[in-house]
C-alpha cells in the first residue's frame, strides 16, 4: 500500500501540485514567523547580554529635571561607591530627551526615541560604553557627540555645528566626535547625543547629581558582594540590581514584546491553512473520482475499507511532507528578508545569527503533515465506502437525500445559533460581550460553511438569466455546470468566502471606526494648528509665551494636564485660557457661562457633573497637587469635549499650585486661518525647533485616525496569501470539472461548440462560484463588522456603521477577476481536447 501511496503521487503531479501550493505556503508562513521571532528574540538577548556584560551593579532613580523632592545620586555618593572595595570603576549618567536636526532642519529620528546623555570618561580618557569612529567625546560646553546612523542621516562631520533642541530653545554645538552603540533608543529609529557631563546635568537633573550608576567590578569580586555594599549608601526609593539580573529582565521584557507579534503572524497563517484545506479535500476529491475504478479493482482483489483509507492518507502524508520541505525553506528566506525589510523601514536589528529553532522545525512539519492528512480525511472515507462493483460500472456514489438533510439541518442550527450570540454579544458590549460575539462569530462561520452548498442553487439561479441572455449558450452553461456538483462548488466557495468575510468584516469595522474618529476631531476642534513635543514629553511655559507673542495668533491656549481632588475623588482637569479656549475648541454650553473662567471658577462637562450631583453655581473644595485647598465655583456645564479633560480650570489657577508645567498640547488659532505665512510665523516663533511638532487640522485628523488605514493595510497584505490559496482552489475545482466533463465538451464541440465558446463557458463558471464565495463572505464580513462595532459603540463618541460600498464593490470585482485569472489553464485545457477522443472517454 505504501508502494501504492507514492505511485500515486508520482502519477498524478499536475494534480497534487495545487494542494503543495497551499500547504507549503501555509507552512512558510508558520515556519517564517517562527524563525522570524527565534530569530530577532536571540539578538536582542545577546544584545542585553553584551549591554551589561561589564556592569556589576546598576543603580536607578527616579529623579527629574525640577522635581526636587525625589532624591537622586550626588558626586559625594558616588565617590563612596567607587571607594568600595572590588569597584574597577563607578559611572554616572543622566539622560533624557535630545532631538537634532538635519540639514533641513527636520528633526532626525521618531521622536519617542531621541535621547540625551553625558559623556562619561574614565581614567583612560575613555567611555567603555560608546566606540569612537571619529573625533573623541565632548568635554566641553558648547561640544556633542552623535551616534553613527544619525550623524550619517544629517551629513554631519566632525567639527561642523548641529543645532540639538532639548525641552527648551534651540542651541547650536560643534561635533567633537562619532560613536558606534547598541543603545535600544538608537536601535529603534532614534538618535543619541552625548554631552559634557555638567551640561547634561543641567539639561536633564540638577547640577552634580546623577540619574544613575553603573558598576564595573574589579577582577575577582563578586557582582552580589558590590550589590550588598552598594546598597546602603544609596538614597531612599533608588533601585540597585547586578547586570545579570538586569540583562533578564530586559531579554523578557523582549520576549514579551515579541510574542504579540508572533501570535498576530500565526493567526494569519491559521487562517491561510484553514481555507487551504477546502482545496486539499477537492484536490483528494478530484484524485479520486480519476481513480475509481482503481480504487474498485483494489477492494476486488481483496484489500479492505481500511486498507484503502489507509493509502490515501498515506499518499496525503507523503504530499504533505513534500510541501512541508519546500514550505520550510521557504521560511526561512521569508524570515531572512522580513529581517532585511525592518532594516530597510528603519529598525535596526542586532547582529546574530539566523536561529532555525527545533521548535520551528518540528511546528512548520507536523502542521504541514497534519493539515494535509486532515484535509484528506474525509475524501479518504468517501472513497473506502464505495462498492468494488459500482466503482467498477462507473456508478460514481452520490449523496443521499438522507444526507443532504442532515448536513442542511445541521448547518442551519449552528447559523442560528451562532448568529444570535453574535447579537447578543453587540448589544451587551462589555468583555463578556465580545467573548459572545467571537464565540458567535466562529459559529456562524462553520454553520455558512456548512450550508454553502445548499446555498449555491438560488444565488447561483439569480444570476443565470444575465447569462443567458448576455453570455448566451455559454452563459447558460456555465450556470448549470456551476451547480451540478454544489459539494464541490460550495467547498471552493468557502475558500473565498473566509477570506472576503476577514477582509470585509476588518474594513467595515477599520471605516466605521475611522470616520467616528475623524467626526470627533472635526466636531471638537476649531484651531488651526496644533503644537507638542515630538518625543511626548511636557512643552516649556517659555513655548506659550512665545507662541503668544507670535504673528497672526487670535488664540493660544495650552492643555495643562492636571489631577485635583474634590473631596475623597481624584479628577482629571485641563488647565486651559479663558477667553481663548472657547477659540480653539467647540465647546457648548449646557448651563452657565464659559466666560466665568475668567473670573477664576471652573467648567465641567455635563456627563461628569451628573455622575456626581454637581450644578451650576455649586462650590467645591479642591485639593490641589500641592496639598493646597481651594473652594471653586462652578461657573458652567459644557457638552464633553474628547480632546479635554472632564473639568476646566483656568490657567491662573492652575499657576498658583502646580509646581511642574505639564503642557502636553498648544492649540491656536490664526488670523486669516491656515496659511504657509501662518505656518511659518509659528515655526519661527518657537525657533525653528526640530523637536517641537506642528500640526494643521489636517495632520490633527490623519494623527488620530491615520493609524486605522495603516493597519487595514497591513491586515490586507496578511490576509492575501489566504485568498491566494483560494485562487488555487477554483483552479483545481475547474480543472476537475474539465476532466469529469470531457466526454460532455467532445460533444458539445462536435454539434457546434467552438473552442472561443468552450473558453468563455469555464471562465464564465469560474467567474460565477468567485462570485458567489465573494457574495457569502461580504454579506457576513458586513454583518461581523457591524455587530463588531456596535460592542464598541458606547466607548467611541459619535459611532454610527458605515458601509463603505467602494471597498465592497472593488472586492467583488477583484474576485471577478480571481475567476477569470483561475479559468485561464482550465480553459484552455478544456477548448484544447479532442472532440473524437473526449467523446470516446468513460
Amino acid at each position: 500500500m505504501f508502494r501504492t501511496a507514492v505511485r500515486n503521487v508520482l502519477a498524478h503531479k499536475a494534480r497534487l501540485l495545487m494542494t503543495v501550493l497551499a500547504v507549503m505556503l501555509g507552512v512558510a508562513f508558520v515556519s517564517g514567523t517562527l524563525v522570524f521571532t527565534d530569530t530577532l528574540g536571540n539578538a536582542f538577548r545577546n544584545q542585553s547580554a553584551k549591554n551589561y556584560d561589564d556592569v556589576a551593579v546598576a543603580v536607578t532613580t527616579w529623579a527629574e529635571r525640577g522635581d526636587e523632592e525625589t532624591p537622586a545620586i550626588d558626586a559625594a555618593t558616588l565617590e563612596k561607591i567607587k571607594k568600595l572595595d572590588g569597584v574597577a570603576e563607578a559611572t554616572g549618567r543622566v539622560s533624557g530627551f535630545a532631538g537634532v536636526a538635519d540639514t533641513d532642519g527636520k528633526l532626525i529620528g521618531n521622536g519617542w526615541s531621541n535621547t540625551g546623555s553625558n559623556f562619561a570618561p574614565g581614567t583612560d580618557g575613555k567611555d567603555a560604553q560608546y566606540t569612537f569612529t571619529e573625533g573623541r567625546g565632548p568635554v566641553e560646553a558648547g561640544q556633542i557627540a552623535l551616534d553613527r546612523t544619525s550623524a550619517d542621516k544629517g551629513d554631519y562631520h566632525v567639527g561642523e555645528k548641529v543645532r540639538v533642541a532639548t525641552n527648551g530653545p534651540v542651541k547650536e554645538y560643534t561635533l567633537s566626535g562619532v560613536f558606534t552603540t547598541e543603545d535600544g533608543a538608537v536601535n529603534a529609529g532614534g538618535s543619541l547625543v552625548l554631552f559634557d557631563t555638567e551640561i547634561a546635568q543641567r539639561l536633564y537633573l540638577r547640577p552634580g547629581e546623577f540619574k544613575d550608576v553603573t558598576v564595573t567590578a574589579a577582577a575577582g569580586a563578586s557582582d552580589q558582594r558590590l550589590l550588598d555594599a552598594v546598597k546602603p549608601l544609596l538614597p531612599e526609593d533608588a533601585e540597585a540590581k547586578t547586570g545579570a539580573a538586569l540583562a533578564d529582565e530586559e531579554a523578557e521584557m523582549t520576549e514579551s514584546g515579541l510574542k504579540s507579534l508572533n501570535s498576530m503572524l500565526l493567526a494569519f497563517a491559521a487562517i491561510a491553512l484553514f481555507v487551504g484545506v477546502f482545496l486539499i479535500a477537492n484536490t483528494f476529491t478530484m484524485l479520486i473520482a480519476q481513480r475509481t475504478k482503481e480504487l474498485a479493482l483494489m477492494r476486488a482483489v481483496g484489500a479492505s475499507r481500511r486498507q484503502v483509507k489507509r493509502a490515501i492518507l498515506l499518499e496525503a502524508g507523503v504530499v504533505g511532507l513534500i510541501a512541508s520541505v519546500i514550505g520550510f525553506v521557504l521560511g526561512v528566506g521569508l524570515a531572512t528578508g522580513l529581517r532585511s525589510a525592518m532594516g530597510m523601514f528603519g529598525g535596526k536589528i542586532p547582529a546574530g545569527p539566523l536561529v532555525v529553532s527545533p521548535t520551528a522545525v518540528g511546528s512548520a512539519f507536523a502542521v504541514g503533515v497534519l493539515i494535509t492528512v486532515f484535509a484528506a480525511w474525509l475524501p479518504a472515507r468517501r472513497a473506502a465506502k464505495i462498492p468494488p462493483v459500482a466503482a467498477m460500472s462507473s456508478v460514481h456514489a452520490v449523496a443521499t437525500t438522507k444526507s443532504l438533510v442532515v448536513r442542511n439541518s445541521f448547518g442551519a442550527v449552528i447559523t442560528l445559533v451562532g448568529s444570535a450570540l453574535i447579537v447578543a454579544g453587540a448589544a451587551q458590549g462589555d468583555e463578556n460581550g465580545r467573548w459572545l460575539l467571537g464565540g458567535g462569530a466562529f459559529l456562524a462561520l462553520i454553520g455558512v460553511i456548512v450550508l454553502i452548498p445548499l446555498l449555491s442553487r438560488p444565488v447561483i439561479a439569480l444570476a443565470r438569466p444575465l447569462l443567458r441572455r448576455v453570455f448566451g449558450v455559454s452563459g447558460k452553461l456555465a450556470a448549470q455546470n456551476a451547480v451540478r456538483n454544489p459539494r464541490r462548488t460550495g467547498a471552493t466557495a468557502s475558500a473565498l468566502a473566509i477570506g472576503l468575510t476577514l477582509v470585509t468584516g476588518i474594513s467595515v469595522l477599520g471605516v466605521t471606526l475611522g470616520q467616528a474618529i475623524d467626526k470627533m476631531t472635526t466636531d471638537n476642534i476649531r484651531a488651526d494648528y496644533m503644537v507638542s513635543m515630538a518625543s511626548g514629553d511636557p512643552l516649556d511655559e517659555a513655548a506659550v509665551t512665545a507662541l503668544r507673542k507670535a504673528d497672526g495668533v487670535a488664540a493660544a491656549s495650552p492643555q495643562r494636564s492636571l489631577w485635583p481632588s474634590v473631596g475623597d475623588d481624584v479628577v482629571s482637569a485641563s488647565g486651559v485660557t479663558p477667553g481663548d479656549v472657547e477659540k480653539v475648541f467647540n465647546l457648548k454650553t449646557v448651563s452657565g457661562s464659559l466666560s466665568s473662567l475668567k473670573d477664576g471658577e471652573i467648567a465641567v462637562d455635563r456627563k461628569t457633573a451628573k455622575s456626581r450631583g454637581w450644578k451650576t453655581g455649586d462650590s467645591l473644595p479642591v485639593t490641589f497637587q500641592d496639598d493646597k485647598k481651594e473652594t471653586l465655583k462652578v461657573g458652567a456645564l459644557y457638552e464633553g469635549n474628547e480632546f479635554l479633560s472632564p473639568m476646566l480650570i483656568p490657567e491662573g489657577v492652575a499657576a498658583r499650585h502646580e509646581t511642574l508645567s505639564d503642557i502636553r498640547e498648544i492649540w491656536l488659532t490664526m488670523d486669516g486661518g491656515q496659511s504657509a505665512a501662518n505656518e511659518k510665523a509659528v515655526i519661527d516663533a518657537l525657533g525653528d525647533n526640530p523637536a517641537m511638532s506642528v500640526v494643521d487640522r489636517q495632520g490633527i485628523r490623519d494623527m488620530f485616525g491615520g493609524f486605522i488605514n495603516t493597519a487595514l493595510n497591513i491586515m490586507y497584505a496578511l490576509l492575501a496569501m489566504a485568498l491566494i490559496i483560494a485562487v488555487l482552489g477554483v483552479v483545481n475545482t475547474l480543472a476537475m470539472s474539465v476532466f469529469e466533463r470531457q466526454q460532455e465538451i467532445g460533444m458539445l464541440r462536435a454539434i457546434g461548440l467552438d473552442r472561443r465558446r468552450v473558453k468563455r463557458m469555464i471562465r464564465l463558471e469560474a467567474v460565477v462560484i468567485s462570485l458567489f464565495g465573494a457574495v457569502v463572505g461580504v454579506g457576513l464580513g458586513t454583518f461581523l463588522g457591524w455587530a463588531i462595532g456596535k460592542s464598541l459603540s458606547a466607548s467611541i463618541p459619535g459611532y454610527a456603521l458605515v458601509i463603505p460600498w467602494d471597498r465592497l464593490a472593488v472586492f467583488l470585482v477583484l474576485a471577478g477577476l480571481v475567476g477569470v485569472l483561475a479559468s485561464l489553464w482550465p480553459a484552455r485545457s478544456g477548448a484544447k481536447l479532442n472532440m473524437l477522443t473526449a467523446i470516446k472517454t468513460e
